[in-house]
Order: structure tokens, then sequence, then C-alpha cells
């Protein structure tokens, strides 16, 4: 629907037009009624002749043609000075939630970690407003970005991920790698193994994780009964780990889970090993920690299990999803710029014509 953000400038522009049309006329009127006025040359026999008369006709067509592109003209302008503009109505969705994707990088979980990051692909393309972030973990953690909700980035990182883990799917893989792949996992996992004698430190991974999500507390600070993040965003982490640590840590998983608990963070688990390790007393530790906080459990090579967590994160999102409404005004002079533009190209061929 079209409507007219000036309207008033478009009036007054059409009255002064009025006016002087009206001034016009009435000034061609007195000349034309001057009896005093000597008659120097009378034409009309000039046009009896065919070629006169043809000459006569041309011209009176050429002016009414010229007559009716100015008149246009100026209308167009009238238009064009009151902005002609179109409201717009759209709903947006957003939601007010946080999800921080944490990946164990040592070196039991990194044959696994291609398909975690493929699950972790398949929460990013599912999302719908959600900031999203990615952590990853050794002895100590690297940011490889931050919260964002812009996708395209989000989805362009975990398929470069995914891209640079394929060379160490297995034994096989990681014995013919090149100098070039190397270096590329090198440089992937650059700031992640700054421990010595220290790897999966996956309490502190966990906490490092946390610290992402804008007003988490931890340390001393976090035992106090306010607890929680100073953010009124939902906040989830997925975690993949197989749950191995090697060294001391400064947080426990269990502890880091207290924490992460006490700060209203849900923190779901999935296992980053072999499928014959799911038995086992880590896998089992794990589940019990993660569900005994709230959260979900599940296996990274499990397609069941990853199409299960989708559907968790799905019904999560509908309860922190609003929808907004908006109005807005914009221009649009599109149409009535181009037709100002040919009608005044018209009208200056037929002036160019008329003066010759």
């Amino acid at each position: 629907m079209i409507t007219f953000r000036w309207p008033i400038v478009g009036v007054s522009a059409l009255a002064l037009a009025l006016a002087i049309v009206i001034a016009l006329i009435l000034a061609d009127r007195r000349r034309t009624h001057r009896t005093d006025d000597p008659l120097v040359f009378d034409v009309s026999e000039a046009w009896d002749s065919d070629e006169g008369a043809s000459l006569l006709s041309t011209w009176k067509r050429l002016n009414r043609v010229a007559l009716v592109a100015l008149s246009s003209m100026v209308i167009l302008s009238i238009i064009l000075l009151a902005r002609p503009s179109t409201v717009n109505s759209t709903t947006q969705y957003s939601s007010n939630r946080d999800i921080i994707l944490c990946l164990d990088v040592s070196g039991s979980t990194l044959p696994y970690d291609r398909e975690v990051i493929d699950t972790y692909l398949d929460v990013a393309k599912n999302a719908s407003g959600e900031r999203i972030g990615l952590s990853i973990f050794n002895s100590t953690s690297r940011t490889v970005f931050p919260l964002t909700d812009d996708y395209e980035l989000v989805e362009n990182q975990l398929s470069t991920a995914s891209s640079t883990l394929k060379v160490v799917q297995s034994q096989a893989d990681i014995d013919d790698m090149s100098d070039e792949d190397y270096q590329e996992i090198s440089d992937w996992l650059d700031g992640t193994q700054n421990k010595k004698d220290s790897t999966s430190l996956i309490g502190d991974g966990l906490v490092g994780c946390a610290s992402m999500l804008p007003g988490f507390v931890y340390g001393s600070s976090a035992s106090s009964s306010t607890g929680g993040t100073g953010s009124t965003r939902n906040a989830s982490i997925l975690l993949a780990t197989d749950n191995v640590t090697a060294g001391t840590p400064t947080y426990t998983l269990a502890q880091a889970l207290s924490l992460t608990s006490q700060a209203s963070i849900t923190v779901d688990g999935m296992f980053s090993g072999p499928q014959d390790s799911l038995s086992g007393d880590a896998a089992s530790s794990m589940k019990n920690l993660i569900e005994k906080h709230g959260g979900m459990f599940m296996s990274a090579t499990t397609e069941t299990s990853v199409q299960s967590l989708v559907r968790e994160l799905e019904k999560r999102r509908s309860g922190a999803d609003r929808e907004l409404t908006r109005a807005t005004v914009t221009d649009s002079p599109g149409w009535w710029t181009l037709a100002l533009a040919v009608i005044t190209a018209l009208w200056m061929a037929t002036a160019w014509r008329l003066r010759r």
C-alpha cells in the first residue's frame, strides 16, 4: 500500500503549480485582448500551401506532446516531493538462548572429533535465533569462535574443522599424513596444550567453555548463594569428550558440573570414543554426572542419539523463542523516478525537435 510521508509538501507544490498556470493563462489573455498592438505580419497566407499546412500540423502536434510531457513531469515531481512510501510488516523470531559447543581435542578423542563436529553442524543448521560459540580444550582451552548468530560463519568454521580433522580418523590416516596436513592440524590445535604432562583436563575445559557465557562466575565467588550468571538468557553447553583425564585438573568434571548447575546452565554430554567403550567406567561415570545435573547423554557415533539431541534442543528452544512483529515505513520512489526520467527524456527530445 502506497502512502505519502510528506503530503503537505505535495499539496503545497500542487497549489503553487496551479497558481503559476493560472497566472500564465491570465497574462496570455491580456496580451490577446490588447488592440493597440500593431499588426506587423500576417502569416495566414503562408500556411495555405500544402507544405505550410503540414509543418503547422506537425508543430501543433509536437506542442501538445511537449505540453503533456511537461505537465506529467510537474505531477511526478510533486508526487516525489511528497515521498511515496510503503509500510512493510514482518514477523521475526528471536531466541533468548546461547549454546556453547565444547570439544575435547586430546589424542584419545581426536579420531572421533570429526563425527562430533558433524553433529555440531546439524545443531547449527537447525538453529533459529540462538547464539552459538565453539571452544576446544586439551590441557588448556581455546575459543575457536565466540557466541554469534552469524550462522554462515558458524557453518564455515565447523566445515573447515571437519575438513581438517578428516586426516586423523584412523592410525592409517595419521601414518600417511603429509607435512602440510600435520601443520594444519597443529595450527588448529594451537593453544590447547599449554600444561606439561596433562591432557584432557575435562573439568577445566568445561569451566572454560562456561566462561564464554555472559556473566558466568567461577572460583571462590561461585560458592556464594547468588551463584548463577548475570545474564537472563537461557544457556546450554554441548560437551564432547571420552572422560579420560591425565594430569591434575583445577576442577573435576563433577565440580565443573556443579558450577554450571548453580549457574542454571544445562550441560549435555556426547561421548566421543569407540562404541565398545560406552559400557566402560569412564562413559558410565560421565553419563551419571550429566544426567544427575539434568543433561542429556549420547554417543557421537550413534545417529539416533544425534537426532534425539536435535529434537531435545528444538524442544528447549520453543520455550525461549519470542515472536516480534515489526512495521517499517520505507521510501518507494522506484517506479515514480523511472517514469519521471522517461518523460523528461521525451520532453527534451520534443523541445529539441520544436527548436528545429
